[in-house]
């Protein structure tokens, strides 16, 4: 566990004082978070919009659950839209339209790229979302998937995801992990809890004896309950870093491993590595009642 994993879900005596002491700050800081919400006008941007966020920074789940509603959603023409986060590129990027590929990797960031591989969509990335919902609208997009939209005063279903290892502290950046006050949970039209409102099934593709866990992913001791007994070391990088070949080979070679374990969102950065890979494989089950409500509202 990282120094600010520690910090912010597990913290130690100094780092509880921390805390404590930048109270101030994260008072500041979520004050003008709820004030730019509460100013943000209201907008119908005329096309059903699920926005799929969190409160808390870090995995959530996110990027399984949209990848499960966009495949329960099909044959409609389904838009997802994303900031694309640490992306090679500026401004507006399609990234697929209607599962062509248009992009790289590198400019379509992590997440918007494996929505990109994996559905029949039409796949946006835009640090302004109401341009990314209006391009994915007149991409011919019958719905949209936003995500991490919680934040943004469009007409849409909101969704927040709550983790199932919350915070120590509920106290907003930077004293605590929430990017807004928790009492912002009561605007989420469907708040809906990991482990209980939908789970999670993980198996392994292509294992072998000895495998080195590689991510860049928030918080990925999330992964541990489901890593395999053959796993032999852990190797973390920062959230979206790009992966160093030569520090991969090196880690490999100590460790007489003979694949590198990464997860979905971490294979499409290493589609060119030399070394042996396995796949840790997701797949989000969502409760009935919640599913079918989403999917009644992409028909409106």
């Amino acid at each position: 566990m990282t120094w600010i994993e520690r910090y912010f879900y597990a913290p130690s005596l100094s780092q509880k004082i921390l805390a404590h002491a930048l109270y101030p700050f994260s008072l500041v800081y979520g004050g003008v978070a709820t004030l730019k919400r509460a100013l943000t006008p209201y907008e119908d941007l005329g096309v059903p919009i699920i926005s799929v966020g969190n409160l808390v920074v870090g995995g959530s789940g996110k990027t399984p659950f949209i990848l499960e509603i966009a495949k329960a959603l099909e044959p409609l023409h389904v838009g997802v839209v994303s900031r694309g986060y640490k992306r090679a590129s500026k401004g507006l990027v399609v990234v697929s339209e209607r599962a062509q590929l248009r992009v790289s990797q590198e400019y379509a960031g992590d997440e918007a790229y494996l929505y990109a591989l994996n559905l029949n969509a039409s796949v946006v990335v835009s640090a302004n979302r109401k341009a990314g919902v209006l391009k994915a609208k007149q991409l011919g997009a019958q719905v949209v998937l936003l995500d991490d939209g919680f934040r943004f005063n469009f007409k849409k279903l909101n969704i927040v995801l709550q983790p199932e290892h919350p915070p120590y502290f509920n106290f907003v950046l930077p004293s605590g992990a929430f990017r807004e006050f928790p009492c912002h949970y009561s605007q989420a039209d469907m708040l809906l809890q990991e482990g209980r409102d939908y789970t999670r099934q993980v198996w392994v593709r292509s294992p072998t004896p000895r495998m080195i866990l590689v991510t860049a992913i928030a918080n990925p001791r999330r992964l541990d309950p489901f890593l395999p007994k053959q796993v032999v070391h852990k190797l973390y990088f920062r959230d979206h870093a790009r992966f160093d070949i030569r520090t991969l080979e090196q880690a490999y070679q100590a460790h007489q491993a003979t694949s590198l374990l990464v997860t979905t969102k971490d294979a499409v950065k290493l589609s060119a590595c030399p070394l042996p890979l396995s796949v840790l494989e997701l797949q989000l089950t969502i409760a009935p009642l919640y599913k079918q409500a989403i999917l009644a509202y992409a028909q409106t």
